[in-house]
């Protein structure tokens, strides 16, 4: 059996679309190139109390890196038991703060805790300029070579 169709029963089926026509919400397209996720914090309050008020805040820039130098108690904070378990080898503030998909302020705040706890030490990247002339370390090499 059919439905009725008509202005009196509302628009007949061949106005409506159908849901095969319909393009898919949430299926991915086939042709385009992956793109990656950009995850954010699921409650923005949550950012804003790991920041607290203004406070003053350690020096630190994108490029310097972060040595743990502890381990997190069991009652630490999640991002910082995340920072100790991350920088158990040297990371950049700038890779922090992209692991962890938070802001470069709120990883700042989070850093200046633990810098002023002990657990992380704060270390400038090695600057080309300060490391000795190539020619002088072909020079030391040369003569360690003729002894």
């Amino acid at each position: 059996m059919t439905p009725p169709q008509g202005p009196a029963h509302g628009p007949s089926n061949g106005d409506l679309p159908s849901r095969r026509d319909a393009p898919a919400r949430d299926a991915p397209d086939p042709d385009a190139p992956p793109q990656r996720e950009r995850r954010t914090p699921e409650n923005p309050a949550r950012l804003y109390i790991l920041t607290g008020e203004d406070s003053e805040r350690a020096p630190l820039d994108l490029v310097t890196l972060i040595v743990a130098q502890g381990e997190a108690s069991p009652m630490a904070q999640p991002e910082h038991s995340a920072v100790l378990r991350l920088c158990g080898t040297p990371l950049s503030v700038a890779e922090l703060s992209a692991y962890l998909a938070l802001p470069f302020s709120v990883v700042t705040v989070v850093l200046t805790e633990l810098l002023a706890t002990g657990l992380v030490q704060a270390r400038a990247p090695i600057v080309r300029s300060a490391l000795p002339d190539r020619s002088l370390l072909e020079a030391v090499m040369h003569g360690l070579q003729k002894l």
